[in-house]
């Protein structure tokens, strides 16, 4: 009889250790899809925010960008024309340095 029951305790024993890994391992993998739902929610919250903001208007780069060219149209300095004439120099002895295809 005692060899019976060893037997069953053993089979007890696996069939309880085989439901504690599966166990385990379902839990595992429940964390690591809420945490994917978490990273994403977060990365839709910012894609908002960041649409929210144009949508208020926070134009900082355009509006930058714009000023760099109301200068550069309105720039009474000839140092810009000097400077685009040099390039036009330089594309002209490029062009010559090319040999004939």
């Amino acid at each position: 009889m005692d060899a019976d029951l060893i037997l069953i305790f053993g089979f007890i024993l696996t069939i309880a250790s085989l439901g504690m890994v599966t166990g385990i391992l379902i839990h595992r993998s429940q964390i690591r899809a809420d945490e994917r739902k978490l990273e994403l929610k977060a990365q839709i919250e910012q894609a908002r925010a960041e649409q929210a903001r144009f949508q208020k208007g926070d134009y900082s780069k355009v509006e930058e960008r714009l000023r760099v060219l109301e200068r550069i149209a309105t720039d009474s300095n000839h140092a810009l024309a000097s400077q685009i004439d040099e390039l036009r120099a330089l594309d002209a002895v490029e062009d010559k340095r090319e040999p004939a295809s």
